[in-house]
């Protein structure tokens, strides 16, 4: 199941205290349980995937094609469907749900959601400039971007110029963040440190694409542990 995400949502961020007495701060996910809805061979689209339902939605918002595909899976109907690409289907089944503990063994995530918009902002604040001189002659354009262009040659502002626009509310992904806790009876992942989004937004979950060699934070305590407990016995 390594292959396969999970889609919860953002709760919020708090602190985890370690047997040290060290505080960690941890973004909190509430994960949802996700149905194995449909097995895509390579026969179908030229590889193999599984797709997976999350989220309940009433029968009344569904369209008559929507009604018609879940029906014939025999399944109640979802909100989010999500395929995953994966190299083996031998051990997923039609039906199955799967939960938080497809990252039992995992210490590293991978996190995509879309971050928090901003609305429109200038160079200053969207794209780090340090803006024009406080003073000598430079009059109420202190935070601009100054000059865009060139000479008549080429005449026009290149594609990708930075300047002033729409920030935020984009899909990122963040990788290699560290799993601290996981609570299996209410579903909640405690994932280091802060992701993308605001309170209640869609986060998709996977296992960490990268080999993360790192020693993470919980395997530092339990080697202060263990040197503290030999410092004990001489």
């Amino acid at each position: 199941m390594s292959k396969v995400g999970l889609i919860g949502t953002k709760m919020g961020m708090t602190r985890e205290f370690l047997n040290s007495g060290k505080s960690v701060p941890v973004t909190v996910v509430k994960l949802e349980k996700g149905r194995i809805i449909n097995l895509i061979d390579k026969t179908k689209r030229g590889y193999d995937a599984v797709q997976v339902g999350f989220g309940n939605i009433k029968n009344s918002k569904l369209k008559k094609s929507e009604k018609g595909y879940f029906s014939k899976k025999q399944t109640e109907p979802k909100k989010i469907l999500k395929e995953f690409r994966v190299n083996d289907l031998t051990s997923y089944k039609e039906g199955n749900e799967i939960g938080l503990e497809i990252f039992k063994d995992v210490k590293y995530v991978d996190v995509r959601s879309k971050t928090i918009g901003k609305g429109f902002a200038g160079v200053m604040k969207r794209h780090n400039f340090g803006g024009l001189r406080a003073s000598h002659g430079v009059s109420i354009s202190h935070r601009s971007h100054g000059s865009t262009g060139q000479r008549q040659d080429p005449g026009k502002v290149f594609k990708g110029k930075k300047m002033a626009g729409h920030m935020g509310n984009k899909i990122r992904t963040i990788q290699n963040i560290e799993i601290i806790k996981s609570d299996l009876e209410n579903n909640l992942l405690f994932l280091k440190g802060s992701i993308p989004g605001s309170k209640n937004s869609s986060i998709l979950i996977k296992k960490s694409v990268k080999n993360v060699n790192k020693i993470s934070v919980l395997e530092k305590e339990e080697k202060i542990k263990s040197n503290k407990n030999k410092e004990k016995k001489k």
